[in-house]
């Protein structure tokens, strides 16, 4: 009963931790994204539709999805990283299967294994209705700050 009290204890700290982090991210400030959940392995961020977001057709314009994709998988990965690590990309790819016309994005980005250097996650987005729009997979290594 203790561990498990001390691993919430840890957790919280580290869910503070990424917390902070994301609001010094200039890019998800520019988009008006937010961080919704974090969890153990795995990360939410949230954004509203704004015209200044937009590629030519008034959708979600794919850079903005690949940032907001990529910033969730980073954040998973950190999750379970140990304590004082940094997070960086080293690759991904994304996969762009629905036009993002939607009013709003959930990105959830999910560690599918975590090692002691690299992580590989996914990252899936939604759009407002629960379609999936895009899908990335994503390779992030630890690095001492």
């Amino acid at each position: 009963m203790c561990s498990l009290r001390l691993g919430k204890i840890i957790f919280s700290h580290m869910e503070q931790r990424i917390k902070e982090s994301f609001a010094r991210q200039g890019l998800m400030q520019t988009f008006g994204a937010e961080l919704t959940e974090v969890v153990s392995g795995s990360c939410e961020i949230v954004c509203e539709f704004k015209a200044g977001l937009s590629q030519q057709h008034g959708f979600f314009h794919g850079g903005v999805i690949t940032s907001i994709a990529d910033s969730a998988c980073g954040y998973a990965a950190l999750t379970l990283m140990p304590e004082g690590a940094e997070v960086v990309t080293v690759e991904f790819k994304i996969n762009f299967l629905k036009v993002a016309n939607t009013s709003r994005l959930r990105v959830v980005g999910k560690v599918l294994q975590s090692g002691r250097s690299l992580t590989v996650c996914e990252g899936c987005v939604y759009s407002e209705d629960g379609t999936l729009c895009a899908k990335m997979t994503a390779t992030l290594m630890a690095i001492s700050p």
